[in-house]
C-alpha cells in the first residue's frame, strides 16, 4: 500500500498553510483571552474555498474527499489554530447532501459554499440524556405545513456564530415506536429567524474558547419543508455523519500532537540548563519521541479510515479507532510538550497551555474514549454488550 499523498493532496496541504501563517499565536491569544470568534480566519478560509471542501461542484463546493478534507483540519491544527471553529460545517453538510431534497440542495449548499450561509452549529444533546440519543426529550408535533418544536439542548457550539443549525428531535414518543432509534426526525433550522422567536441561547464558560451554549426551545416554529428526509428516520441520518466526524476530528488531533512535538523538539534543542541542551537528556527525549510513534501509528489508521470513507465502505470500527488514537496522541504529546518548556510552558505566549486546554477535549467530546472501547469491545470483539 502507497501512503504517500498525492502532489494534489501536498498542494491543498500547502496552500491551507498558506492560509493559516497569517494567523499567528497572538491572533489566536487574543480571542482565547477575550472568548472572541475568529472572523477573519473564517473568511479566508472561506474565501480559499476549503470550508466548501465536500460539497460537490456542482453546489458550488470544491468536491473533495474527506481524506483531503482531514488534511485540511490537521494543518489548521498543526498552526497555533483550532478547526473547531469551522470544523462542523465539514460534516454536518453531509446529512444535507446525502438526504436532502434536490430543492433543499439547490437552495442551501450554493450559499453554504461561498460564505453567504454558515452551517456550523448541530443540535443532538441534552442536559439529561447526554450520549444516549434515542432517549432525547425535544419533540416536534407535526401541525399543517409546519412543526412545533419544544426542548432542550447542550453543548451546541458555534450556535451564535452560525445561521443555520440542524436540529435532531422526536417526532414519535418513543413508547410508540418498535426500536427505540425510530421516531426521531432531522431538522434545519433558520437561526436568524429562530433565536429570540423560539430559541434562547445562553453561552457556557468552559476551560477553552468552544462557544458553546445551552438552547431552550419554546414552541419554535419549523416549516415542514425544513424536515430532512422521511421524518422518523433521522437517527441513522445521523449516524451516517459522525463516521466523517470523528475522522476529521483525529485528524485535528494529529495536528495538534505535531504541532506540540515540533514545538517541544524545537525548544529542546535551543534550552540550556546546566551546560547543555535539555534535549540531550532521555528524560526530554524518550517521552517526545513514544508520543511522535503513537501519533504516526494514529494517522496510519486515520489514513485507512478516510479512505474506507471516500469508497463508500464499512468504516466505523476505523473511524472510531482512528478518533481513540488520535486523540490519545495528541493528549501525550501535550503532555511531553509541557514537561519539556517546564515553567513556560504554562504561559500565555507560548500557546502550548492553550493548545493543551483545547486537544484535552477530545478525550470526551463528541463521543468519549469510553464510549469508543465499549463500540470496539462489542461491535469488533464481539463481548456483550455493557449498556
Amino acid at each position: 500500500m502507497d501512503f504517500r499523498l498525492t502532489p494534489e493532496q501536498v498542494q491543498i496541504r500547502e496552500s491551507v498553510r498558506d492560509v493559516v501563517r497569517d494567523f499567528s499565536g497572538e491572533y489566536w491569544q487574543k480571542l482565547d483571552r477575550e472568548l472572541g470568534y475568529p472572523t477573519e480566519f473564517i473568511a479566508a478560509l472561506t474565501k480559499g474555498g476549503w470550508l466548501g471542501a465536500l460539497i460537490p461542484e456542482e453546489y458550488g463546493g470544491a468536491g473533495l474527499g474527506l481524506l483531503e478534507t482531514s488534511l485540511i483540519l490537521e494543518a489548521i491544527n498543526h498552526s497555533p489554530g483550532n478547526a473547531a471553529v469551522c470544523h462542523a460545517q465539514m460534516y454536518i453538510m453531509g446529512t444535507l447532501l446525502r438526504h436532502g431534497s434536490v430543492e433543499q440542495k439547490k437552495r442551501f449548499l450554493p450559499p453554504i459554499a461561498n460564505g453567504e450561509l454558515r452551517l456550523q452549529a448541530f443540535a443532538v444533546t441534552e442536559p439529561t440524556t447526554g450520549s444516549d440519543t434515542t432517549k432525547l426529550k425535544t419533540f416536534a408535533r407535526r401541525e399543517g405545513d409546519r412543526y412545533i418544536v419544544n426542548g432542550q439542548k447542550v453543548w451546541i457550539s458555534r450556535t451564535e456564530h452560525s445561521d443555520l443549525m440542524l436540529l435532531l428531535a422526536r417526532t414519535t414518543p418513543l413508547e410508540d415506536v418498535a426500536k427505540k432509534t425510530e421516531g426521531l426526525s432531522v431538522f434545519l433550522v433558520d437561526l436568524r429567524e429562530a433565536i429570540g422567536k423560539g430559541i434562547t441561547v445562553r453561552p457556557i464558560p468552559t476551560m477553552m474558547n468552544h462557544h458553546s451554549c445551552e438552547l431552550f426551545i419554546d414552541d419554535l416554529e419549523v416549516p415542514a419543508e425544513n424536515l430532512i428526509g422521511e421524518e422518523g428516520k433521522g437517527f441513522r441520518y445521523i449516524l451516517d455523519g459522525m463516521n466523517a466526524e470523528r475522522i476529521l476530528i483525529a485528524a485535528e488531533c494529529i495536528g495538534d500532537a505535531r504541532y506540540f512535538l515540533d514545538r517541544a523538539s524545537d525548544y529542546a534543542r535551543e534550552r540550556e540548563v546546566f551546560g547543555r541542551p535539555i534535549g540531550q537528556n532521555q528524560g526530554i527525549q524518550f517521552p517526545l519521541a513514544r508520543a511522535y510513534a503513537h501519533t504516526e501509528a494514529a494517522d496510519l489508521v486515520r489514513f485507512r479510515a478516510a479512505d474506507l470513507f471516500d469508497r463508500g465502505e464499512s468504516c466505523g470500527a476505523d473511524a472510531n479507532m482512528a478518533k481513540l488514537l488520535a486523540a490519545d496522541a495528541s493528549w501525550e504529546a501535550g503532555n511531553a510538550a509541557l514537561q519539556t518548556f517546564g515553567g513556560f510552558g504554562f504561559a500565555a505566549e507560548y500557546d502550548i497551555e492553550r493548545k493543551f486546554r483545547e486537544t484535552r477535549l477530545y478525550q470526551v467530546a463528541p463521543i468519549s474514549t469510553n464510549l469508543i472501547l465499549t463500540f470496539i469491545a462489542e461491535r469488533v470483539l464481539g463481548l456483550p454488550r455493557s449498556y
